[in-house]
């Protein structure tokens, strides 16, 4: 005979709100540091294409992002 185990439902796990704490907000801001560090090498590469612009803007908006995040994270934290 087969032995059924009964689950908790979904609704029996506690609501996690999203939190940064202070590792995460270094990571992010070291995230930024490096597609900004890309950014930069893409551009100063003596054979610079469209691709490499293209590469290096995405890049840049990415560091965007993550300086957003980053910021958010600060305020979230302090306020």
């Amino acid at each position: 005979m087969t032995t059924v185990i009964s689950l908790a439902s979904r609704r029996a796990a506690p609501t996690l709100t999203p939190t940064l704490d202070s590792l995460d907000q270094i990571q992010l801001h070291a995230q930024a540091h490096n597609a900004l560090a890309t950014a930069l090498h893409c551009l100063q590469r003596p054979d610079c294409t469209s691709a490499h612009l293209r590469t290096a803007t995405a890049r840049a908006v990415r560091a965007a992002t993550l300086l957003k995040r980053a910021s958010a994270a600060a305020d979230q934290v302090e306020g």
